[in-house]
């Protein structure tokens, strides 16, 4: 963790300031439109990202979909994944989290923000429930990010098999599916180090509902993820 001390050493002048706001947007979620939220957000992870030596390479960025209520897949590396992401899209997006992350601070807080959904992979009632709670907000226009492999992968930037189950909400909203491919992400928490670092986030071309709308679920995962496999293959040095 010498990065995320490099982060507060960097900034030590910010912190009150940066985590004054970050609490204070994160209880009163509900006051403030998403749009000034995810600027807030942006704007402190800027500065963390900046002060933790780290570079984050956006590629692909027009393939955002210009209408909202899409959802991106990214592979899932590590907790600096959704800051990186972050970083990277400059549309407003929230997040499905399991529900162990909402006991880390400064992460906690980023997901209130973001009014985020925790769900329990235990609890088969629950998860289902967020899954209809977030195909309805996509519905509506919100963007929505899932991690199709349920949990980080250890190996680097090698991927974990993706579930059919976490590209439900997208069937149902019948909403455009982004890949999203993470390349050293997980270096940015996962190792000891604090040196200079780029993490690149690739956002590949969209899945239109027309595309995949005759797939089974595990068969869009599968495809996903073949699609993230090869650009990690040719962009991993």
């Amino acid at each position: 963790m010498r990065r995320i001390l490099l982060m507060v050493l960097k900034n030590i002048l910010f912190v009150p300031y940066g985590l004054y706001k970050l609490y204070h947007y994160a209880r009163h979620a509900e006051k403030y439109p998403e749009a000034e939220r995810y600027e807030v957000l942006r704007y402190i992870d800027n500065k963390a990202i900046k002060g933790g030596n780290i570079r984050i390479d956006v590629y692909g960025e027009d393939n955002i979909p210009e209408k909202d209520g899409f959802m991106f897949f990214p592979n899932h590396q590590g907790l600096f994944d959704v800051l990186a992401m972050i970083q990277a899209c400059p549309r407003p997006f929230s997040v499905v989290m399991k529900k162990e992350l909402q006991k880390i601070p400064f992460l906690k807080q980023v997901f209130a923000c973001m009014k985020a959904y925790a769900i329990d992979r235990e609890d088969i009632r629950q998860s289902m429930k967020v899954i209809g709670q977030v195909t309805e907000e996509v519905k509506s226009g919100r963007n929505y990010l899932i991690f199709a492999e349920g949990t980080r992968s250890r190996e680097g930037n090698k991927l974990l098999e993706f579930k059919g189950g976490s590209f439900k909400s997208a069937i149902k909203a019948k909403c455009p599916i982004v890949p999203v491919a993470l390349i050293d992400s997980y270096k940015a928490f996962d190792t000891k180090s604090a040196k200079k670092l780029t993490v690149q986030v690739h956002f590949l071309e969209p899945m239109p509902y027309e595309m995949y709308k005759d797939m089974k679920s595990q068969e869009i995962a599968e495809l996903v993820r073949r699609r993230i496999e090869k650009v990690i293959s040719e962009y991993d040095k």
